[in-house]
């Protein structure tokens, strides 16, 4: 892989690395965490107009079954990125395995996008918790985000700038049409929307006593309330995220999923995004990108690793 073949390990000189061996199996375990992140916003239901394991949502070409064999297409690529990570490669490295990631990705799937903001989300996250880990075994919210702005934030930077040639994908097109920022504008700045909004929010709920379930529904409809989404964008134009944001925030001013009436809430607006064919998939990968830090900072912050 690239990742192994052509990172300028120069750049690894900050402290000690952790030896090879050791390098791999944590890479190895931050990629079960991806997975399991992607997996777990999958399950989630219900998530207005996204394909869980219930239903299709707004979607006619894609199902649960394409979404596990886009899961599993991936799960090499979490431990090579993390890799060059960890050895500091330079963005055209992560880039270009992102790139052969999403070549796979569609292979599994006969061509159907199941999880290209996810690949560049959780891709950019992983190789920040390579990057951590390899310098002083501890991960934590500060050391990801300083990792993700100095090591690339000036790649991610000049990677978000308008570039026609960049403009290939719905979200992307988008984003362009209505000067929305997405996960690569995100990404330069450290991911805003997770650290500052969604885990937080996620982590909220958790010690009120609700459950990671629950935790995950509020997470959800607090990045829709608040994130431009370049999906709903694509669908509904700027009276879809309008009509979305308002839906996500009346929800969680009516007390997200400690209101009794929750659930009925959240269906109704599950079918109402149906009729209006919106799918907010740029929130459904913040929300695998929120519960992929809250895994890794579950496994790594309390735990120091040595040569």
């Amino acid at each position: 892989m690239l990742a192994q073949a052509h990172v300028h390990t120069e750049r690894c000189s900050v402290q000690s690395p952790i030896a090879s061996p050791q390098r791999k199996h944590i890479a190895q375990q931050i990629a079960i965490l991806a997975v399991r992140s992607l997996y777990a916003e999958l399950v989630l239901y219900p998530k207005p107009g996204l394909v869980s394991l219930r239903d299709n949502g707004s979607h006619v070409d894609m199902d649960a079954a394409c979404f596990m064999r886009s899961l599993f297409s991936l799960r090499h690529y979490f431990r090579d990125i993390a890799l060059a990570g960890a050895a500091g490669a330079e963005f055209n490295i992560l880039k270009n395995l992102g790139i052969a990631a999403e070549q796979r990705m569609l292979k599994a799937t006969k061509g159907i996008n199941t999880h290209r903001g996810a690949i560049f989300a959780l891709g950019m996250l992983s190789a920040a918790a390579g990057y951590c880990l390899s310098r002083d075994g501890v991960l934590t919210t500060t050391t990801v985000r300083q990792a993700l702005i100095s090591q690339w934030g000036q790649a991610l930077a000049a990677h978000s700038a308008p570039d026609a040639a960049q403009y290939l994908s719905h979200g992307l097109q988008a984003a362009k049409r209505y000067s929305a920022s997405g996960a690569r504008e995100e990404a330069a700045l450290g991911f805003p929307s997770i650290f500052e909004l969604a885990l937080p929010r996620l982590q909220q709920s958790l010690r009120e006593g609700r459950s990671l379930y629950l935790a995950q529904i509020d997470c959800f409809f607090t990045l829709m309330a608040h994130i431009s989404d370049t999906n709903l964008y694509h669908r509904g134009g700027a009276a879809g995220i309008a009509y979305a944001r308002d839906v996500a925030q009346n929800f969680l001013e009516q007390g997200g999923t400690a209101d009794p009436q929750w659930l009925h809430t959240a269906e109704n607006c599950h079918q109402e995004f149906i009729a209006r064919r919106l799918s907010p998939g740029g929130a459904a990968d913040m929300l695998a990108a929120t519960c992929f830090v809250q895994l890794c900072l579950e496994e790594f912050s309390a735990t120091r690793i040595h040569e």
